[in-house]
């Protein structure tokens, strides 16, 4: 999907595609929200994780507690 924002007909045709027919009155909605999706996506994709080791390397219960209770 371009960065552009979907438009209801696309929204339709795209929904369509993947075999899931939408009645007329829902189009704009599903636009809408695929757009919502579009953005906060574009946002987590700008995110810098630096030396974020992947999800592999988390061992439970090698966490270290620094807090007291």
């Amino acid at each position: 999907m371009s960065a552009t924002e979907l438009t209801a007909p696309e929204a339709a045709r795209w929904a369509a595609r993947a075999g899931l027919p939408l009645p007329a009155d829902r189009h704009a909605a599903v636009a809408a929200v695929a757009h919502h999706i579009h953005s906060v996506v574009a946002v987590l994709r700008e995110l810098d994780f630096g030396d974020t080791p992947p999800a592999p390397a988390y061992r439970v219960g090698e966490e270290k507690h620094d807090a007291a209770l």
